[in-house]
């Protein structure tokens, strides 16, 4: 698998990034050890996770995909070095009133936290996972540049910052010396492009700031399983998203399956691989977070990480949802 930089770091990660967010939660520990596995055999090194993972699941206390990930580094005595480890702090882990947010007291504490539960010492990069508007950028960002002076993080990004706070963000770290942020993690896909291409992407490409698009397949909607005029598959997302009910309904959406599928025919690849190909081939792009419950979901995923499109199928699908 090609592996890229990640923004103007010197860092190289593996161009697919292996999401762990359904990790107990849609699935159990056994077959994320078996699809952690299956990834880093395909040459993937990238692995993305945060502290609130599954904390929404009742009775799941949140960091537990965090936990399988360190015990599965242990269990496979693979070394620290080799797998790239991301992840996030920001959302509630507990009930006291600083048990949230990017100030100082909640970042050094979640990232104790964090190491712990991944049994390692460091963290490859540790990410804001949503703006914090109480918090001033000055905290947040001399609390990471501890961190990393401390050895405890070597990279720090964003993730779902809109294009103001995260300029000012950089800004404060420009005029008061401090680590700035390498990478933003946006929602970006097909059928989502506007929130990102408008600002997000000029400042990225302007700013050497690496991209990791989470949920490139439109919540499963890019991988064809969903159409129109036909049941929406039974236990799927569709059930109760209302945005991908939207996008089954919406002429664009169809528009882009069947641009998706046409393109990926002529490759011998899925639509699923095509929708992956689409953000691959953007320059602007580092690696898009791919999500898997089983390791035959993962395989298929796994068949876009060398396959790239032609400026002539970049222009057909951007104009299958233009503005979406």
């Amino acid at each position: 698998m090609e592996h890229r930089k990640l923004g103007r770091t010197g860092l190289r990660v593996s161009a697919l990034c292996l999401g762990t967010m359904t990790f107990l939660w849609t699935c159990d520990e056994k077959t994320a050890f078996d699809v952690l596995s299956a990834f880093r055999d395909a040459g993937g090194s990238f692995l993305d996770t945060a502290d609130i993972y599954s904390r929404w699941v009742p009775g799941n206390p949140g960091g537990t995909a965090e936990t399988v990930i360190g015990e599965w580094i242990k269990a496979n005595h693979i070394p620290r070095d080799q797998v790239i480890i991301a992840t996030k702090a920001r959302g509630r882990m507990g009930d006291g009133p600083n048990d949230e947010g990017a100030s100082r007291a909640h970042l050094t504490k979640a990232l104790e936290d964090s190491l712990r539960r991944l049994q390692t010492d460091y963290v490859d990069l540790y990410q804001i996972h949503w703006p914090d508007y109480e918090t001033p950028h000055e905290e947040t960002l001399r609390a990471l540049d501890d961190f990393v002076s401390a050895g405890k993080v070597r990279y720090v990004g964003a993730s779902n910052y809109p294009a103001w706070w995260l300029m000012k963000s950089l800004w404060v770290s420009d005029v008061r010396n401090l680590v700035r942020f390498e990478s933003l993690q946006p929602h970006y896909n097909l059928m989502h492009r506007a929130e990102f291409e408008r600002e997000l992407m000029p400042l990225c490409r302007d700013q050497g700031i690496g991209v990791i698009p989470y949920s490139p397949l439109a919540g499963g909607f890019l991988t064809g399983k969903y159409r129109p005029g036909q049941p929406i598959p039974a236990g799927s997302r569709g059930e109760t998203n209302e945005r991908i009910r939207r996008y089954i309904e919406s002429p664009a959406g169809q528009k882009a399956l069947a641009a998706l599928e046409a393109i990926g025919r002529a490759h011998g690849k899925t639509i699923a691989q095509t929708a992956l190909a689409w953000l691959l081939s953007n320059p602007v792009i580092t690696a898009p977070i791919i999500g898997a419950n089983t390791v035959s979901q993962l395989q298929e995923l796994l068949g876009a990480a060398d396959y790239r499109l032609s400026a002539e199928e970049m222009h057909t699908l951007n104009e299958t949802t233009a503005w979406q």
